[in-house]
């Protein structure tokens, strides 16, 4: 039986890149389309996506240089809607209808984001795909899709990551690191686990929105988590 309807999916732009996850691989678009098509064809879901540009450029990047933190930010916000065009399209030939939702206006190119446009498109059983962030600097990936998954009422976030779940230390430094397979929102604020930043997770634990967070190799097991079954880690 399957215990959720409406899901939101958030991708890193690593997964759209090259070998380690930089510049743009159209063969890369393909692989993530087809699976994506996968699991909008097996289950019946309204599916939203919010994707990163990880693979282009990220705002944080800029270090110590002398460049501007606001410039940099839009510099990704762009980079998220070229992931999303060439997501939709790999989308196209798998023959999955989807729609790009732009923050950032850049009508000629995508649709400006609006609510009520979005809910339409998913109850025409299109996939939405939610690009430009939030539309302001200094907000990441995660809190847009904090935001969208709020906004059009998602019954849960599903949060893709290089890692199986959440930890309670970088299991990548860690040999011994630990696992939850389940944690609420306070345990995960009170433990400091990172899961997303402050702004996005707040706003899931205040409007009570549930987080999978899995590794992005098992993205074709995703079926278990809208089940309610045991897969990465279920902040609730």
């Amino acid at each position: 039986m399957q215990k959720y309807k409406r899901i939101l999916l958030k991708l890193s732009g690593e997964v759209f890149g090259k070998d380690g996850g930089e510049g743009v691989s159209i063969l890369s678009y393909i692989k993530v389309a087809k699976e994506i098509a996968k699991i909008k064809k097996d289950n019946k879901i309204e599916l939203t996506i919010v994707i990163g540009a990880g693979n282009i450029f990220r705002g944080r990047m800029v270090g110590e240089e002398n460049f501007d933190r606001v410039a940099a930010d839009y510099m990704g916000m762009i980079g998220t809607i070229i992931n999303g065009i060439g997501l939709k399209e790999s989308l196209k030939e798998e023959g999955v209808d989807s729609e790009v939702y732009s923050a950032l206006g850049v009508r000629d190119v995508v649709e400006s984001y609006s609510k009520e446009k979005a809910i339409k498109s998913l109850e025409e059983g299109k996939i939405v795909i939610f690009a430009g962030g939030t539309g302001n600097p200094f907000f990441t990936t995660d809190s847009a899709a904090a935001l969208r998954a709020c906004e059009i009422n998602c019954d849960l976030i599903l949060k893709a990551t290089n890692v199986d779940g959440v930890y309670d230390k970088d299991p990548r430094k860690n040999k011994d690191a630990k696992m939850y397979k389940e944690i609420s929102y306070s345990e995960a604020i009170e433990k400091q686990l990172n899961v997303m930043d402050i702004t996005a997770f707040t706003l899931c634990f205040e409007n009570k929105k549930p987080i999978v967070v899995f590794n992005i190799k098992e993205i074709k097991n995703i079926s278990k988590a809208l089940k309610g079954e045991p897969f990465g880690t279920l902040i609730h």
